[in-house]
């Protein structure tokens, strides 16, 4: 997997701004920084109970 480049970045926030407008791109933002949030804290989760079922809890 790649990482993205500035150019591929740039892009994806032209065709963001033409498809839903710039009033709306704030609250898209943060809902998509709360679902990732939400998902990190759910793989941290998972992964420390999986270390604690290997300690022999």
């Amino acid at each position: 997997m790649s990482n993205l480049g500035f150019g591929e970045i740039a892009l994806i926030v032209i065709v963001a701004l033409l498809i839903f407008g710039p009033a709306k791109l704030p609250k898209l933002g943060r809902a998509a920084g709360q679902a990732l949030n939400e998902f990190k804290k759910g793989m941290n989760g998972v992964f420390s109970e999986e270390g604690k079922d290997k300690e022999g809890r």
